[in-house]
C-alpha cells in the first residue's frame, strides 16, 4: 500500500484491497526489477495469456493470437503525440461503455495519469510489465499486467488506438478486464460504472425525456468542475446497436466531450446558443447529421474567431456538434460523474471551482441471519438492516427553499467479477427516515420505528444494478438511511456514499460497544421488543439454587486437589457435571474451558482458584438463563437474528460489525449453539475488559505494544 495524489493505493491482492490474489501479491516496480535483472519478459500469472481471459462462458468464435506491441508494430509507444480522446476505438467487444468513459478520461490530464501512470513505457526499463490504476469499493487498486494483447491475423481484436504504433488504450482495458475476471466479464455496462471507476466520483443518472427545468444549468456546472459525462440512446429490442436515419446509434454510450455558450450573428438571429460536442467512441463516419454537424450550414452563422476557439474540425473522427435542444430530443439518458474532493486537489482543477462536496463513505454487508432485512415490505425483519444517520445542519447557498442538496448512492460490491459464477447484481435500493427526537430513540432503530413511521425519501426504485443513487433536497434534521436488498437473506457487500453541499456529520446508526450491567427486570420471554430487551437473567438466590451451588463448590474441591486450583480440562470436567444435564449438548470443548481461564486468571497462573472459580460460576449461569430465555423451542441453538438480543440481555452492546464477525466466526447454518454462545460471551467480556484497562478514561482509544497484544490476544 501506497500513497498517491492524497490516495492511498493498493496493490492488487493486498490485504484490504477487495480482490484476492491467486498467488503474491504483486508489486509493478519489483515485478519489474527482477525481470530486468533476469533478462526477461513479464508473464502474468495472474491473467495468463489464454482463452480463459477472454470469455467464461464459450470458447473464442476464432483462434486469438496473444502477441506482444514490437510484434505488431516496428516502434510501438504507449502514448503517440500524448493521450487524446481520438486514441480510443471500439473492437469486437460489448464494451462501448468503458470507451465513452476512457474518452472522457483523456480530457483531464490530472484525473487520467491518476489511472494511466507515467512511470512506464516501451524504451526506458521496458520489461514487458505494466500497470493501471482503478477506484472500486473506496479504494485505489494498482493493477499489473503483461503487454501479451489478443490478435487475430495480425490485428488486435479489442479496443485499439487510431495510431497502429499506440497501446495504452489497449493495454488499459486488459487491466480494466483482469480487474473483472475476463474480457468478457465486460460486456455490457453503464458509462457511470467506469467513469466512478476512473475518478472515485459518484454519477448521477438523468431521464432526458423527463429532464428538470435547470437541465442545461446543471450541466454546465458539471462541465466546469471538470465532472466526466456521458448520454445514450435507449437501445431497440431486437437490435442492440442500431444506426438511425439521423447518424446516431441506440444502445451506444456517447461521451460529452465540451459545453459551451456560442455566440451567433446572422440578420436575424443574434446572442448565445448552447451547444454540446459529442463523440461516438468508434471514432469513425458515424456522426450526427443534423444542424449543426460536420459542414452543417448553422456553422455560417459563427465568426472564424469563434470556430478555432473551439478548435472545429469536420473529419471523420465520430466527433460532432449539436444544440442543446436538439441533445434532449434525440437522446434519452445523461450520466454525470461529480468528482470525489480528493480529485479536486491539484491544478488545473483547483483553478476552475473552489467548491467541493462534503462526502462520507461507509462500508457494509447483507449478511444472512445478521443484516439481511430485506426491503420495508418486510417489517419483520426491515429493521435489521445495517442503519446510518446524518444530521443536515446548513441549507444550500443561494436556496430560496432553505433546504439541503443530498446525493446518496448505495453501490453493491464484486458483482461484475462474479458474473462466470452465474451471480448478478441484486436488487437494491435504500429508503431514508427522519428522525424527530433523535435522542429518545434506540440504536439501531427498532421494528416498531418502521411500523409507525414513513420514509420521508427513497431511491427511485430497486433495480438490479451495481449503483443506485439520487438526488434529494431536505429541510435540516436528523435522517437515517436505510440499504437494503428487495428480498431478505440475500447476502452481498456494500458500499455507501453520501455528497452534501454543505459540511454534516455523519455516523453508523449502532450500539456503542460496551458491557454493562446484565437485565434483571422480570418480563415475559415470550415477545421481546427487538431492541435492548429487558429479561429476567439474573440469578435468584433460592434454596434450589443455594443447594446446586454447594454440590459444585463440593465437586470443585475434590476435582482441585491439595492446591485448591484446576487447569482447564478439570474444569471442563465440572462444567459438564454442573450443566450436562440442563443442555442437550456434548458438554463444553477443552477450547472454551481454555477461554475461561484465560477471562478470570490474573496471575496468568494457567488455573483457576475458589474465588475465580466461583466470580466464573456466576457469569456461566446468568450466561446460561440468557440462552434459555432465547432458546425458545429447547433445541440447544439460538437463531443468529436473536444474537444480538441475547447478548444485549446479558449485558454486551455490539454492533453489526462485531455481530458479523460473530457469526461468521461461531455460527453455523444461521444458528448458533450453547457452548459457542458461551464462548462469544467469554470472548467479548475478555477483549472489552482488556481494552477498558488501557483506557481507563474511556476515550474509546487505547495504546499496547506488540508484545502486550500478542500476549493479550495469544492467551485470551
Amino acid at each position: 500500500m501506497v500513497q498517491h495524489c492524497n490516495q492511498l493505493v493498493f496493490k492488487f491482492g493486498e490485504r484490504g484491497s477487495g480482490v484476492r490474489a491467486r498467488g503474491e501479491i504483486q508489486d509493478f516496480e519489483k515485478l519489474r526489477d527482477k525481470c530486468l535483472r533476469e533478462g526477461r519478459l513479464f508473464e502474468d500469472p495472474e491473467f495468463p495469456a489464454t482463452d480463459i481471459s477472454i470469455f467464461y462462458s464459450r470458447t473464442p468464435p476464432r483462434p486469438f493470437e496473444w502477441k506482444r506491441p514490437h510484434e505488431l508494430a516496428e516502434d510501438p509507444v504507449l502514448f503517440h503525440e500524448g493521450a487524446t480522446r481520438f486514441d480510443v476505438v471500439q473492437g469486437e467487444l460489448g464494451d462501448c461503455w468503458l470507451l465513452a468513459a476512457v474518452a472522457n478520461l483523456t480530457l483531464n490530464q490530472g484525473l487520467f495519469y491518476q489511472v494511466v501512470p507515467d512511470d512506464q513505457s516501451f524504451s526506458s526499463d521496458y520489461a514487458g510489465i505494466f500497470h493501471f490504476r482503478f477506484w472500486q469499493y473506496g479504494r485505489w487498486i494498482d493493477v499489473v499486467i503483461d503487454d501479451l494483447l489478443p490478435t487475430y491475423r495480425g490485428r488486435l481484436v479489442f479496443m485499439h488506438s487510431t495510431e497502429k504504433n499506440e497501446f495504452w488504450s489497449a493495454l488499459l482495458e486488459k487491466a480494466y478486464a483482469k480487474l473483472h475476471g475476463s474480457y468478457e466479464a465486460l460486456k455490457g455496462g453503464t458509462t457511470c460504472e467506469a467513469m466512478e471507476d476512473f475518478t472515485g466520483g459518484v454519477t448521477e443518472s438523468f431521464e432526458l425525456k423527463k429532464a428538470p427545468p435547470n437541465m442545461l444549468k446543471i450541466m454546465l456546472k458539471a462541465y466546469e468542475r471538470w465532472s466526466l459525462m456521458g448520454c445514450s440512446i435507449e437501445p431497440n429490442q431486437q437490435i442492440t446497436e442500431m444506426e438511425l436515419s439521423n447518424g446516431l446509434i441506440c444502445g451506444h454510450a456517447y461521451s460529452i466531450t465540451a459545453i459551451r455558450m456560442v455566440e451567433v450573428n446572422t440578420p436575424r438571429v443574434n446572442g448565445k446558443i448552447p451547444l454540446l460536442r459529442i463523440r461516438n467512441p468508434w471514432g469513425n463516419e458515424c456522426e450526427w447529421k443534423g444542424p449543426w454537424s460536420d459542414r452543417s450550414p448553422e456553422w455560417t452563422m459563427v465568426s472564424e474567431n469563434e470556430r478555432k476557439e473551439l478548435g472545429l474540425t469536420f473529419d471523420h473522427d465520430g466527433e460532432f456538434w449539436m444544440s442543446f435542444k436538439d441533445f434532449l430530443q434525440n437522446f434519452t439518458r445523461l450520466e454525470i460523474c461529480n468528482l470525489h474532493p480528493d480529485s479536486l486537489t491539484d491544478d488545473p482543477l483547483t483553478k476552475v471551482s473552489k467548491k467541493k462536496w462534503d462526502t462520507h463513505v461507509f462500508e457494509g454487508g447483507w449478511v444472512r441471519g445478521v443484516s439481511a432485512g430485506g426491503c420495508r415490505n418486510f417489517l419483520d425483519t426491515f429493521w435489521i438492516n445495517p442503519q446510518y444517520n446524518i444530521t443536515l445542519e446548513d441549507v444550500d447557498d443561494d436556496d430560496d427553499d432553505e433546504t439541503c442538496t443530498m446525493i446518496v448512492a448505495l453501490m453493491q460490491k464484486n458483482r461484475r467479477c462474479k458474473k462466470k459464477m452465474g451471480l448478478d447484481c441484486l436488487t437494491i435500493g435504500f429508503s431514508i427516515y427522519h428522525l424527530k427526537n433523535a435522542e429518545s430513540l434506540p440504536k439501531p432503530l427498532a421494528k416498531d420505528f418502521f411500523k409507525y413511521n414513513a420514509s420521508v425519501a427513497k431511491s427511485p426504485s430497486f433495480i438490479n444494478l451495481r449503483e443506485v443513487n439520487a438526488r434529494f433536497k431536505l429541510s435540516p434534521g436528523t435522517y437515517c438511511i436505510i440499504p437494503s436488498t428487495f428480498d431478505p437473506g440475500e447476502e452481498g457487500d456494500f458500499i455507501l456514499r453520501v455528497f452534501t453541499e454543505k459540511e454534516n456529520k455523519m455516523s453508523e446508526y449502532d450500539e456503542k460497544i460496551e458491557l454493562l450491567k446484565p437485565d434483571d427486570e422480570p418480563k415475559a420471554p415470550a415477545k421481546p421488543k427487538h431492541s435492548m430487551s429487558k429479561l429476567h437473567v439474573q440469578v435468584k438466590e433460592s434454596q434450589e439454587e443455594k443447594d446446586k451451588d454447594s454440590q459444585i463448590k463440593d465437586f470443585f474441591s475434590r476435582i482441585a486437589g491439595e492446591d485448591l486450583e484446576i487447569d482447564c480440562y478439570e474444569l471442563q470436567e465440572i462444567l459438564n457435571f454442573a450443566l450436562r444435564k440442563e443442555f442437550n449438548f456434548d458438554g463444553f470443548s477443552v477450547d472454551v474451558c481454555r477461554s475461561m481461564i484465560a477471562m478470570m486468571d490474573v496471575d496468568r497462573s494457567g488455573k483457576l482458584g475458589l474465588e475465580e472459580f466461583k466470580n466464573l460460576w456466576m457469569d456461566v449461569r446468568m450466561w446460561k438463563n440468557v440462552f434459555k430465555n432465547y432458546d425458545k423451542d429447547g433445541s440447544g441453538f439460538l437463531n443468529t437474528m436473536e444474537l444480538r438480543m441475547a447478548l444485549n440481555s446479558a449485558g454486551y452492546r455490539v454492533n453489526f460489525h462485531i455481530l458479523r464477525a460473530l457469526v461468521i466466526r461461531y455460527g453455523k447454518n444461521e444458528k448458533i449453539s450453547f457452548d459457542d454462545f458461551i464462548m462469544c460471551a467469554v470472548k467479548l467480556k475478555t477483549m472489552i475488559e482488556t481494552f477498558n484497562e488501557k483506557d481507563p478514561r474511556r476515550l474509546g482509544k487505547a495504546t499496547f505494544s506488540l508484545d502486550e497484544w500478542v500476549e493479550k490476544t495469544m492467551y485470551t
